[in-house]
């Protein structure tokens, strides 16, 4: 999807830009006309429009289950260091289970 935008956007910005005239932008319109009406890019067209619905239906129904199946309490997070590590800090300076 992204290359596609971008190729669009290199063809505008190509055709706006274009010190060819009138003649460049004709067959620039021309060849999209083309490629438009090409079995290939209409099957890919819509393989892609399937493929983008059948994703979407999927995102969909994993955030319905997750939604009923999140629990009401909160999730805990991690405890705050009870003191702050500094460069200096040696092996030494660490308590035994390694948590500082």
């Amino acid at each position: 999807m992204k290359l596609l935008t971008f190729a669009a956007g290199l063809a505008a910005g190509y055709v706006l830009g274009s010190r060819a005239g009138r003649e460049a932008y004709e067959q620039i319109v021309a060849q999209v006309r083309q490629a438009r009406g090409n079995p290939t890019v209409v099957q890919a067209q819509e393989k892609a429009k399937d493929a983008l619905g059948t994703g979407v239906d999927a995102v969909n129904a994993k955030l319905h289950a997750a939604a009923s199946d999140e629990p009401t309490a909160p999730r805990a997070t991690k405890a705050t260091p009870a003191r702050p590590r500094h460069a200096n800090t040696t092996a030494a300076d660490l308590p035994a289970d390694g948590l500082a």
